[in-house]
């Protein structure tokens, strides 16, 4: 399934993985949440939270790594109350 989390060092990681926890550096237990996402025409959409590390926090993402989806950087936008497409947010790295 399509998730990703943002790892304690504020890396937000993308994989096609059975569990969350499958995207956090190896010992590594804790994180500043995650969820799904999905390619959209023109984007990638964020969506839901991590049953084990809960809703995504967004301020402390630093650096995103982007081989978990292609390598490509795009466009990331995430819906808090997805399938509900209003308050959308867009989301970068943070310096």
């Amino acid at each position: 399934m399509q998730k990703f989390v943002i790892t304690k060092e504020g890396e937000l990681r993308f994989g096609d993985v059975r569990l969350h926890k499958d995207l956090l550096p190896w010992g590594e237990d804790e994180c500043y949440g995650g969820g799904f996402w999905k390619v959209e025409a023109c984007s990638i959409s964020l969506y839901g939270r991590s049953f084990d590390f809960g809703a995504p926090d967004f301020s402390h993402v630093r650096r995103i790594d982007w081989t978990g989806i292609g390598g490509k950087p795009s466009f990331l936008i995430y819906y808090p109350n997805y399938p509900d497409l209003d308050n959308a947010e867009h989301v970068f790295a943070n310096p």
